[in-house]
């Protein structure tokens, strides 16, 4: 059977996350619905990272064996009729057999968006929090202490299933707009509920004018028991996209 990488979109406003749940529902249940009616077997997905409940994806990666002869083109073309509007697939493309869209991910990056006002158009794809004003300068000076190795377990929510809480962020960067705050965040990997709860940290330390070293100390500590840390709404996060390495992937997306 050929292997297949898809990149996928969706609107996560409508969905219980990414994985499979008892109840609720995923996308990864949506996409594997429909690629094993195209199929007729079940079709199984990996994809390159888990979102939650009401977060949306620009570049989110997946990969499946495929066991009839269809070329990447004709199955992207294919699943068109079986995919809801809220998901697109917007290309596919052959890989080696024993890719993997998690394990092969070199980093993955999100953006998060707040919303200067409130308005009826953006609270489904942006955040608004009201009664709190970010110092842009303040909250440009957070980012440093961010980047690199680091433990983040005062950042994540707790699961016994991980054997460390190491994530090495690459870039952070924070851009204020006439009307959003936007973060974007690029790392090798990232925890459940991290982007929110870093993002949420900083708006915590901007709004009470707190020196941003506070946030060396909130990583040595290994808590999530302090009331700068917040883990902020999902509506406003953003899988923007995920790296692999070009010697499997060069010229094909």
């Amino acid at each position: 059977m050929k292997n297949f990488l898809a990149k996928i979109s969706y609107d996560g406003t409508d969905f219980s996350g990414w994985q499979i749940q008892k109840e609720g529902r995923t996308v990864q249940q949506v996409l594997e619905n429909a690629l094993s009616k195209i199929a007729k077997e079940e079709i199984k997905t990996i994809s390159a990272g888990r979102t939650d409940a009401g977060v949306h994806a620009i570049g989110q990666y997946a990969n499946f064996h495929f066991p009839i002869q269809m070329t990447a083109k004709q199955i992207r073309l294919a699943i068109r009729a079986h995919l809801p509007y809220d998901i697109l697939v917007s290309q596919i493309v052959e890989v080696p057999h024993d890719f993997n869209a998690r394990y092969d991910a070199q980093s993955r990056s999100y953006r998060y968006i707040i919303a200067k006002y409130r308005t009826p158009f953006n609270r489904k794809y942006k955040t608004f929090i009201p009664k709190i004003k970010i110092n842009s300068e303040v909250a440009e000076d957070c980012l440093e202490y961010f980047i690199g190795k680091h433990d983040f377990t005062s950042f994540a929510k707790l699961n016994p299933d991980l054997n460390n809480y190491n994530c090495n962020v690459l870039e952070f960067e924070f851009e204020e707009t006439e009307h959003d705050y936007i973060f974007e965040i690029r790392a090798n990997r990232f925890l459940h509920n991290m982007v929110r709860r870093v993002v949420g940290t900083i708006i915590n330390i901007s709004s009470s004018n707190t020196n941003p070293s506070i946030i060396t100390k909130l990583l040595l500590d290994k808590t999530t028991v302090n009331k700068l840390i917040n883990t902020i709404p999902p509506n406003g996060l953003y899988l923007i996209d995920v790296e692999y390495p070009k010697i499997i992937v060069e010229n094909k997306f």
